[in-house]
């Protein structure tokens, strides 16, 4: 019997694994459904310390996800316009910024803790994206694969300026250096990016365990091709796995 339950609204399905080469899985993603219209994914990649970068993007993801719960909890979705999203967003970034710095603060073995985040909210025909680091965002269907976040990073600021090419920042020495994260300081900066979607569209959010082992064309094609969508994070995953899968791998895909 067809579940025709799967195709009415939208579908969130995720898949978080350590990889080949890590001792812990220092991932952490959440998602969650308002409605058959309105869901959140976000995705923590966290750092620092034998058990610091666990707790910072456990911390993260589970306090972002409070905070964007409580505030759909009062009033209809509907409700909520563009201004009002990107506020609810921003509100949940620097709660969770404020969490994992108290918490890195609290403690020595917590000292220098911190995670990036990219989070996706959609209402309906928009999405609202925000990020924090170098956890990507990405705008997919039949016409293409678009970056929608830009990472908060040393090399992407060497490619701003000219002075690395994208290809070549791809295997850049330096390119696990972040220069923004969640708990680091006591403020955060965030980006936010609002774009319309449609039927058939998704919206894939992954840490760089998986962004650094797939091209942009092989991600577009396991998403658009593949035959079970649930599974689509699953295949992705083993992709990196089998390429050596040097950091943890984590995505969620949005089938809007």
């Amino acid at each position: 019997t067809q579940n025709k339950g799967s195709e009415i609204g939208m579908n969130i399905s995720g898949a978080s694994n350590i990889g080949r080469i890590r001792s812990s899985n220092q991932d952490s993603f959440i998602t969650g459904k308002m409605s058959d219209s309105v869901g959140f994914a976000v995705v923590c990649d966290g750092m620092g310390g034998a058990n610091g970068g666990n707790i910072a993007s456990g911390l993260a993801v589970k306090t972002f996800a409070a905070c964007i719960k409580k505030g759909f909890s009062s009033r209809s979705a509907d409700d909520f316009d563009e201004f009002e999203i990107k506020r609810l967003l921003k509100t949940a970034v620097n709660e969770a910024n404020h969490q994992v710095y108290e918490k890195s603060t609290s403690s020595p073995e917590f000292e220098g803790m911190g995670t990036t985040l990219v989070a996706a909210l959609v209402h309906g025909k928009k999405a609202t994206v925000v990020n924090v680091g170098d956890s990507r965002a990405y705008g997919i269907n039949r016409n293409g694969i678009s970056q929608i976040t830009k990472d908060h990073s040393l090399v992407q600021m060497m490619v701003d300026r000219g002075e690395l090419t994208p290809e070549r920042a791809r295997t850049y020495p330096g390119k696990n250096f972040i220069t923004r994260a969640i708990g680091t300081e006591p403020v955060v900066d965030c980006d936010l990016f609002h774009r319309n979607v449609d039927r058939g569209d998704y919206l894939l959010l992954c840490s760089d365990g998986l962004s650094n082992m797939m091209d942009d064309q092989e991600i577009l094609f396991e998403v658009v091709h593949g035959f079970n969508k649930q599974l689509c994070c699953q295949r992705l995953t083993d992709i990196a796995k089998n390429r050596g899968g040097p950091d943890n791998i984590t995505s969620i895909l949005i089938a809007v």
